[in-house]
């Protein structure tokens, strides 16, 4: 099967939806069919985007040509040549992302071209996420976005929280549910913890609580702040690192680690990527997302994966945590969440047990070449409609 996998930027400094693009693609790839991903190149950005792709199993074989920006104003003079000739003769395209213009573009060519479209949000579509820019949201619904919606195949949602969701926009195109996984490869030789700690000398031999994700005000450092000043008065050696590119919440986070008296406690090392971040997560002795809003969290799943125990927020529906005793699920509250974290920190012995269940549930149900066959299993059945 010819498949063209069309995100705006392959940019790891945007979040997950890029990881998963990868990894998909790369997965459909080694089930014999003939996979491209098309992004809108970015010079400055092109050593990062290569360095987040890197280690992924079987990237290479999926081709990935370069391509210029397409915007509103590009439109004006037509689809691109460029981009026309890339979707041409594919089977089936999947978009990932909803508001930029080049998918409106892409989905508005696929139509003329006759080619079906799926269309994963990547909770954009979330009660949430629509009160962000809300009236914007709304006339772009009007404009064209609702059509493009409608007019999907399929709309990739990635757990029943976000089917419910986005059932909520009252759409005409089929929810298909499609997780976000890891492969195992990834997580079968990890690195030592003493390389994460030679590379972060101020740390120690200290017991560190892990947050691993963009510093966007969604991601609840706040809440993560508060929760630590509860952790470092009752724990003495509990270390807090912060790793992840900045998305408009590092300073608030850093004037608030500051202002409780934290600044040496708290590290922020920036974004990791490849083996820097697989060696934070085996060197962590927790891992904590308290999340005001996530759809599948790439991080947590890697997090489970590495046997790391993790706390999170119920905001951050993973409930499978919970059902496994794969670590804590919690209301978003500073006390429950530094509660949970003392929890994970002085029992070492449960640690280790919420570790081995959370390997376990991504092995048995979050790998991507399972997750690969079942999109190909959704694209058969849409095409077949």
């Amino acid at each position: 099967m010819k498949i063209a996998h069309v995100i705006a930027s392959l940019d790891p400094a945007g979040g997950g939806p890029a990881a998963v693009v990868g990894r998909l693609a790369a997965a459909q790839t080694a089930l014999g069919h003939e996979v491209r991903i098309l992004a809108t190149a970015c010079p400055d950005r092109a050593a990062a985007v290569e360095q987040s792709l890197r280690d992924i199993p079987g990237i290479a074989a999926v081709a990935r040509p370069i391509l210029p920006p397409h915007s509103i104003r590009s439109a004006l003079g037509g689809f691109p040549l460029s981009w026309r000739d890339q979707i041409t003769g594919m089977e089936m395209l999947h978009l990932h992302g909803v508001w930029e213009p080049l998918l409106l573009a892409v989905t508005q060519e696929a139509r003329r071209l006759g080619i079906p479209y799926a269309i994963a949000p990547h909770g954009m579509l979330y009660p949430w996420s629509m009160t962000q820019k809300r009236w914007k949201k709304k006339v772009a619904m009007l404009l064209g976005y609702r059509r493009m919606l409608n007019r999907a195949a399929f709309i990739h949602v990635l757990n029943t929280d976000e089917r419910d969701a986005t059932a909520l926009q009252k759409l005409h195109a089929p929810l298909q549910i499609l997780p976000n996984g890891i492969f195992t490869h990834e997580v079968a030789s990890l690195p030592t913890a003493f390389e994460f700690r030679k590379a972060h000398p101020q740390l120690a031999d200290r017991p560190f609580i892990l947050f691993l994700a963009r510093l966007h005000p969604g991601k609840g450092l706040n809440h993560l702040a508060q929760a630590f000043a509860i952790v470092a008065a009752a724990h003495e050696q509990a270390q807090l690192v912060v790793a992840g590119p900045d998305g408009q919440a590092k300073e608030p986070f850093q004037r608030q680690i500051a202002d409780m008296n934290l600044s040496d406690r708290a590290h922020l090392i920036g974004p990791l990527y490849g083996r820097d971040k697989f060696a934070a997560l085996s060197a962590a002795a927790c891992f904590c997302l308290p999340s005001e809003h996530e759809t599948f969290s790439m991080a947590i799943t890697e997090a489970l994966a590495c046997s790391l125990p993790v706390v999170i927020s119920e905001n951050c529906h993973f409930p499978e945590v919970a059902e496994v005793g794969a670590g804590k699920v919690v209301p978003l509250n500073a006390q429950t969440i530094a509660n949970a974290l003392l929890e994970v920190l002085n029992d070492p012995d449960a640690a280790k047990r919420m570790g081995q269940a959370g390997r376990q549930l991504v092995s048995e149900r979050f790998t991507w070449p399972v997750i690969a066959r079942q999109s190909l299993q959704a694209y058969h059945a849409a095409l077949s409609h």
